[in-house]
């Protein structure tokens, strides 16, 4: 998944932040461009310094933000607090200004700049400051005023951009891919090979472990502190499910609905639809001439029909032979592109709504169109949008409001730590958990890393404030606690018994590959070798070196498939066992299939030269902000350093 994101994340982050920037930027260039900003950033405001150039907590807040909403595209409902915290959005926010500042830093040392005229030339291709193709100014004040963000903000952004991307290209200047690179690299993409192999695994030496008791004392005595009994705690909670309060939401405040629209525009984007009706006149597929010119007179004389005011849904329902629409009158509904027949198609889109089209001939045979309505490419209006708007609205006031009840029964009992009359007073339950371990699910709540994290904070007598999770807001308070402690061997037996077999079996197939690859290399024949230990020789299927780790039937190994594509004939046995899983595997190579050479046609060659150089141009790209960063003087303010670890200063 992560590798999906890298690829999205360029062309979806510009999807995302587009409309949360793009209006702060704007207006300047042609209203207040050459005003300047205001400088000096006072020390509170400073996320963090790089050299000379103030990174604003600001700044760090907005592009975390845009991360987030990036990520919340992706993941949408999937998207926890959890997934949060192991992407790490504050380091990749952090990052990002950090690789900027010092680009920009490196454009100033090349002597690079940005023209006012280079601004607006940028700033007028955007499409959403055009109609008819062309920049419209009242079209770009009217984005900027509706988004409300600062037009000094998306100006600066734009002049960062173009200023980066400068550096980008110059850095990247001089690159090249010759010949000799463009076939290695051929080679190595159609390279094939196929490998056999052998394994041993802990299953099958199980059996024969003895479990001795003094042994298994040893043994746990060497591993009792793997053994510790983890603390635990249990709840008594109150659960808010904001469904029940979505009925108390009776009224939408303008500025509620606006905000949630701006806040979620990409729920309203629609595709270029047209809403049509057919009369369709079917010719089999191996109809005569003769069929085929009765079918089209007779579609001719409808369309006739048509033409001079007979009602288009009659007609329909007489004589369609499409079954699924005309019993609705030849209704097809709103499509978009790509949806229909490329004839039919092309019909409907060309024409306005009301308009009747002439015979159109597709596979089915020959149709009447009749279009309807039409909608152009873009963003529902508020206005046509606000029943969808609304029932989004509604969830989150009444999820807003369900906090709030939360809230107010957390301050009211938070002295006493009780929850029975919070429950009374809000009609709800107190329910209890059984005892959980930190990274345990929770009974009746699941899994939830904030809650457990609180309850593992909480002392005897103390209410948490209240957590909002997928599932509703929890207001709790410690019922039990269990203190880690180190067992006696009584406590855990089955366990330690489980975990000393599992060693020892384990010990026992390392050492039975060990001596089948030492019998392999000698005798120069893995499958020899495997005949003698009665082990199994399988082989995998052909694979490449595009495949990454993963080798057919084996299973992901880095240094197997590494190694396996410099066997030879005359050295065909890998050198070393490899673990895959939980088996150790011994490989030789089984079959070697170079690429054909013949095969490397000038398409292909353009191909690999056009990655390979963004490959290079990529890497010296980075090459060159790792040594800026290096070389950088670079400071955080004490909170993030904290949190994502100092920098050098």
């Amino acid at each position: 998944m992560l590798d999906l994101i890298r690829k999205k994340q360029k062309t979806l982050l510009v999807r995302i932040v587009f409309w949360a920037i793009i209006a702060a930027f704007v207006g300047t260039i042609f209203l207040v461009w050459g005003r300047g900003s205001d400088t000096g950033a006072s020390l509170s405001t400073i996320a963090a310094q790089v050299n000379d150039t103030e990174i604003t907590y600001a700044e760090f807040q907005r592009n975390y933000s845009d991360l987030y909403n990036l990520y919340q595209s992706i993941y949408q409902n999937n998207f926890t607090p959890e997934l949060e915290k192991q992407l790490n959005l504050g380091q990749q926010a952090l990052d990002q200004l950090i690789q900027e500042a010092l680009l920009i830093q490196e454009a100033d040392s090349l002597g690079l700049s940005v023209s006012d005229q280079e601004l607006v030339d940028s700033i007028a291709l955007y499409g959403a400051f055009q109609e008819n193709g062309r920049f419209n100014r009242d079209r770009y004040l009217q984005v900027l005023n509706y988004q409300r963000i600062s037009p000094e903000q998306f100006e600066a952004l734009q002049k960062r951009q173009l200023l980066t991307d400068k550096v980008r290209q110059q850095l990247q200047q001089g690159i090249n891919v010759d010949d000799s690179e463009i076939e290695q690299a051929y080679r190595e993409d159609n390279d094939q090979i196929s490998l056999e192999f052998a394994r041993t695994a802990p299953s099958l030496f199980e059996s024969k472990v003895k479990v001795d008791d003094a042994d298994l004392q040893e043994f746990f005595t060497s591993q009792q502190e793997s053994f510790r009994l983890p603390e635990k705690r249990s709840l008594r909670y109150l659960q808010f499910d904001p469904a029940r309060y979505e009925e108390n939401v009776t009224s939408y405040p303008q500025e509620e609905l606006e905000r949630y629209y701006r806040r979620t525009l990409d729920l309203y984007e629609v595709e270029e639809q047209v809403k049509a009706a057919h009369i369709l006149i079917k010719v089999p597929e191996d109809a005569k001439e003769d069929v085929i010119a009765q079918k089209k007179e007779l579609a001719a004389t409808l369309l006739l029909q048509v033409k001079d005011g007979k009602d288009f849904s009659e007609l329909a329902r007489a004589m369609s032979d499409d079954p699924g629409s005309a019993a609705k009158g030849g209704d097809l509904g709103y499509f978009g592109r790509g949806v229909m027949v490329a004839p039919f198609e092309a019909a409907a889109f060309s024409l306005k709504p009301g308009e009747i089209s002439d015979l159109v001939r597709s596979d089915f045979g020959f149709h009447i169109i009749k279009v309807e309505e039409y909608i152009a490419a873009g963003v529902k209006p508020l206005a046509d949008a606000i029943d969808d708007v609304k029932a989004g609205l509604k969830v989150e006031l009444a999820r807003r409001l369900a906090y709030e009840k939360a809230m107010d029964a957390y301050n009211i009992n938070r002295k006493t730590g009780e929850l029975d009359e919070a429950a009374t007073a809000n009609d709800l339950g107190v329910k209890e958990t059984g005892l959980f371990g930190r990274n345990d699910a929770i009974d009746g709540i699941g899994r939830e890393e904030a809650i457990s994290a609180a309850a593992f904070a909480l002392e005897a007598g103390q209410l948490a404030k209240p957590i909002q999770t997928t599932q509703g807001i929890f207001l709790f308070a410690l019922k039990d606690r269990q203190d880690s402690r180190l067992p006696e061997l009584g406590d855990v037996r089955a366990a330690v018994e489980q975990a000393y077999r599992a060693d020892k079996a384990t010990s026992l197939a390392q050492t039975a590959a060990d001596e089948l690859l030492t019998s392999a290399l000698k005798q120069g024949s893995l499958k020899k070798a495997a005949k003698t230990a009665k082990l199994n020789v399988e082989e995998t299927d052909l694979f490449k070196r595009s495949f990454g780790a993963f080798i057919p039937k084996l299973g992901s190994s880095e240094e197997l498939s590494q190694a396996a594509f410099k066997l030879t004939a005359e050295q065909p046995i890998a050198d070393q066992v490899y673990v895959i899983g939980d088996k150790f595997t011994v490989a030789s190579l089984k079959q070697s299939i170079t690429a054909d050479m013949e095969k490397l046609d000038d398409p292909t060659r353009t191909e690999i030269r056009e990655r390979l150089l963004q490959q290079k141009q990529d890497a010296a790209v980075n090459d060159k902000i790792k040594a800026l960063r290096e070389q950088a003087q670079i400071s955080l303010a004490p909170e993030l350093a904290e949190q994502f670890g100092a920098e050098r200063t």
